[in-house]
């Protein structure tokens, strides 16, 4: 007898741990993705400057915005 796992969405999958790497790319140009926006099962990466550009739309129906585009800006620091 196999035992199935149990169903789990994109949300519940999000780790607000785990940090985006190089080899995620933005859904909109291909960029290094900042940005991880899930709504409903589906997970959307953005850019910094796609993430904000949609921020205020998707804002009211997304259930998790993780942002890491705070990132950019350590290399600058002194």
């Amino acid at each position: 007898m196999t035992q199935s796992a149990p169903d789990t969405t994109a949300v519940e999958m999000l780790d607000a741990n785990h940090q985006l790497t190089a080899s995620d790319r933005c859904d909109s140009c291909g960029a290094q993705a900042y940005i991880r926006v899930a709504i409903g099962s589906s997970e959307l990466l953005f850019c910094a400057h796609h993430g904000k550009k949609y921020q205020e739309k998707l804002a009211t129906i997304a259930s998790n915005w993780h942002d890491e585009s705070d990132r950019l800006l350590q290399g600058n620091r002194s």
